[in-house]
């Protein structure tokens, strides 16, 4: 296990191969902050991203709920517990898609989505994801950034006539762009335009008009004139030599990075670890809080072991064998925040539960102490000031100003998660802040993955513009 800046880090690498992968990332995360000329600016333990490496595609297919596809990772956006899953199968072909190729890929997604979410297209999103996944690492500590995407050569090369303009004017890809068509020539447009100094800017222009409301075609012409023009130009920009950014190694300084061996029941439960994190509290799964137990029976003593059987019970909806497990937790490890986290999380699911008011309240102030517990041991954890807010709501009751200015810390320390944003927007539509609502909102409803979220955001912009029809969504 491997602890960074940045990432936490499971996989079955000797220490000083798991060290250097952990490096690679945090130069990766640098490299970004570079080019993006953003500063250093510290996430907090509990904001970093937890990366879980997998032996092969077809385990990582599996924990993604897609068996078969072959998909070789993929990420998860969640307040204070995202994650990265990864395999390490090494590829065949020189055109085949790397795990390390979806790891940086995804992780640009949670670094766009963390350090300046916006209204983006979405072709400029998964072409910007494409073009830094293919960074090179250099001997000497540097990086090579805007390497060709080999594994889009395919679809570059047979697709003859993509239409560009259509994907320029069709921000929310409505129109069903197909997905060779727009991670290629997504990648391949965002490659042209960071490169070439004839139109440096108007990609920022573009992007530029379309988050201030700006019809997509009209920002589009404005930005980059005849579109048709830029698509020739394009496609004979695929055959030249690209150029890519070098980023000399004294501009990677990274800090420090701890491994450490995990106990044998952590590393017995680490499976059991991520199908916990990957639950979403919707539906639950039985197995996961067995296999659980199953570990947790050999060793009882592992607080580790036992914070994730708590983990676990909570996936499967068992709420007294979760709060047993934190209890158990506590009673060796009072500062517990992910054990004070799971006994608020129990109340509030009771409190949502109960019928009575009475109930209602008593659980609900049972969930308040624990969070601010937990805030007082990390103010900068995200989670408990979710639950603090989260109490109050369950209790039937309007919160305070005070909870209302907990969720937007909340969601200043974790932006890439979709339902904080979904969260604080609802109450700042209650408190009329229009503008701060289009804000939230605005990321997710041109998310080219928003599923139901996207749906909502989409709602509750619809009724912003039906309460007042002179502004644009």
């Amino acid at each position: 296990m491997a602890s960074s800046a940045n990432f936490v880090i499971y996989a079955q690498y000797t220490p000083e191969a798991l060290r250097n992968y952990a490096a690679q990332l945090e130069r990766f995360d640098k490299a970004m902050r570079v080019l993006r000329r953003l500063p250093d600016t510290p996430v907090g333990k509990a904001n970093r991203l937890t990366i879980f490496i997998v032996q092969n595609n077809e385990t990582a297919a599996k924990l993604a709920g897609e068996p078969g596809s072959g998909i070789a990772g993929f990420y998860r956006s969640r307040a204070g517990a995202s994650i990265a899953v990864s395999s390490r199968e090494k590829a065949e072909h020189w055109s085949d898609l790397t795990p390390q190729v979806v790891l940086l890929h995804e992780y640009t997604h949670h670094f766009m989505l963390r350090r300046f979410p916006g209204a983006y297209p979405t072709w400029f999103v998964e072409g910007f994801a494409e073009f830094y996944s293919t960074a090179r690492f250099q001997a000497d500590g540097g990086m090579e950034i805007g390497a060709p995407a080999n594994h889009r050569a395919y679809e570059i090369a047979v697709i003859k006539d993509p239409d560009l303009p259509r994907m320029l004017a069709d921000p929310d890809n409505s129109q069903g762009v197909g997905v060779m068509e727009l991670y290629g020539f997504g990648w391949l447009l965002t490659h042209y335009l960071t490169f070439n100094d004839a139109r440096k800017g108007q990609l920022a222009t573009y992007l530029d008009a379309i988050n201030r409301g700006q019809p997509p075609r009209e920002a589009a012409v404005k930005a980059f004139g005849n579109l048709k023009q830029l698509q020739r130009e394009m496609m004979a920009y695929r055959t030249k030599p690209m150029k890519n950014a070098r980023i000399s190694p004294e501009e990677l300084s990274i800090g420090p990075i701890d491994v450490r061996d995990p106990t044998p029941g952590e590393a017995a439960m680490i499976p059991t670890l991520i199908r916990a994190r990957l639950a979403t509290g919707k539906k639950h799964d039985r197995d996961i809080a067995s296999d659980a137990r199953r570990i947790a029976a050999q060793w009882p003593e592992d607080v580790q072991v036992l914070g994730t059987l708590g983990e676990a019970e909570l996936a499967s909806g068992n709420m007294d064998e979760a709060g047993v497990a934190a209890d158990r937790v506590l009673v060796s490890d009072g500062t517990s925040i992910d054990a004070l986290m799971i006994k608020a999380e129990v109340a509030l699911r009771r409190a949502s539960a109960s019928t009575g008011k009475d109930d209602k309240v008593r659980f609900a102030k049972e969930a308040r102490r624990f969070a601010l517990s937990a805030n007082r041991i990390d103010p900068d954890h995200p989670v408990p000031l979710i639950l603090f807010y989260r109490s109050f709501t369950a209790a039937g009751e309007t919160p305070t100003p005070n909870a209302a200015t907990g969720l937007m810390r909340a969601h200043l320390l974790a932006p890439e998660d979709a339902d904080l944003r979904l969260m604080l927007a609802r109450q700042l539509f209650a408190d009329q802040k229009p503008d701060q609502v289009r804000l939230l909102l605005t990321p997710i409803a041109h998310s080219p993955h928003g599923g139901d979220q996207r749906t909502e955001a989409l709602a509750l912009l619809a009724k912003l513009t039906a309460a007042s029809p002179d502004k644009s969504e």
